[in-house]
């Protein structure tokens, strides 16, 4: 198989093969990396939700920056906006009382700003997706591969393992785990250990999914030619293991994070309705929603939170599946 070859633009002859076989054109071969790159480009959607994520980060890293200018602190009470005349406990105003001060309206009974307990509550979702992403990445990766190269009775151990695991109910030791869990443990407390503790739960708890993609993948390089010829030539397994079948592995791993990660969102801002996530008045997508519960009568107040979780889930995965096209076209 030959090296995809590319005819750099300079040339008024591009694309002429007599042009090309009297050297009056550069040609130029590309990786298999910047193919995908190319592939990537020409995506629109993939690269729409680039940008979303993007800003997302963006959003989350400069979130003090951003409520300053645009917002009020995220704990902040303003009930002198709010309508006790009338004991309806609403925002004075109309959509919740939006307005340029308020960008996104106020909540009820105490008035604390939306657009800045929203662009706060990124932070929560994204440090915690991310990192338990990562944590359940490294896991299993590594058991997958393990299980893929070496067979035999360590495939069997791992194997056993991930079915216990995929059958063990997250949702249900998340709730118990996270509600016995006291203020202070490990030299951490407060929200700092609640945060600690959910990365755990997600991360620890999701890797065996990513360790069936990667163990099915391993078993699959680990027949291929190249392979083979490096067992010939005497290289040793650690050789094989992160030269030869590492780096062919990367473009799976990087998909299956990026679709991994918007389910980490969704679970923690599950965790945090149900009341045993981030405890307030830290500001949390998933917390903002279960207080939106009480006042359903005001669509508002879930309308933002909700809107934030579905455009950082729909980007991630937009993203993810164009990522996964432009990395193997013949998937689809």
């Amino acid at each position: 198989m030959t090296t995809p070859l590319e005819v750099e633009p300079g040339g008024a002859a591009a694309g002429d093969p007599e042009a090309i076989l009297a050297g009056t054109t550069r040609i130029e071969g590309r990786s298999l990396w910047r193919i995908s790159w190319t592939r990537l480009k020409r995506d629109k959607v993939a690269m729409a939700g680039a940008v979303i994520i993007g800003l997302l980060i963006l959003m989350a890293v400069f979130a003090p920056l951003i409520v300053k200018v645009l917002g009020d602190p995220p704990n902040e009470f303003h009930q002198d906006l709010i309508d006790t005349k009338t004991g309806t406990l609403a925002p004075i105003g109309t959509f919740g009382g939006i307005s340029w001060d308020h960008l996104m309206g106020l909540e009820p009974v105490n008035g604390r700003d939306l657009f800045s307990r929203v662009v706060y509550g990124s932070r929560i979702s994204l440090l915690i997706a991310f990192f338990a992403t990562l944590l359940s990445v490294a896991i299993g990766t590594t058991m997958g591969v393990v299980a893929g190269f070496f067979g035999g009775w360590v495939d069997a151990v791992i194997s056993r393992l991930m079915d216990i695991f995929l059958a063990f109910p997250l949702l249900v030791f998340a709730i118990a785990l996270a509600g016995v869990m006291p203020d202070e443990a490990f030299g951490l407390k407060g929200n700092t250990l609640r945060i600690v503790l959910l990365i755990f739960i997600v991360g620890f708890f999701n890797w065996p999914y990513i360790g069936r993609i990667i163990r099915g993948q391993t078993l699959s390089l680990r027949e291929r030619e190249y392979v083979d010829a490096a067992r010939s030539l005497g290289a040793r397994r650690p050789y094989i293991l992160f030269t030869e079948l590492l780096p062919n592995l990367l473009g799976p791993i990087l998909v299956y994070a990026t679709l991994l990660i918007p389910t980490n969102i969704l679970f923690e801002a599950a965790l945090s309705f149900l009341g045993v996530g981030i405890r307030p008045p830290t500001a949390s997508w998933g917390g903002m929603l279960s207080d939106a519960v009480t006042f359903y009568t005001m669509p508002y107040f879930m309308l933002w939170p909700g809107l934030a979780i579905f455009i950082t889930v729909l980007a991630f995965n937009l993203f993810g599946d164009g990522l996964r096209d432009a990395l193997d076209p013949k998937a689809h």
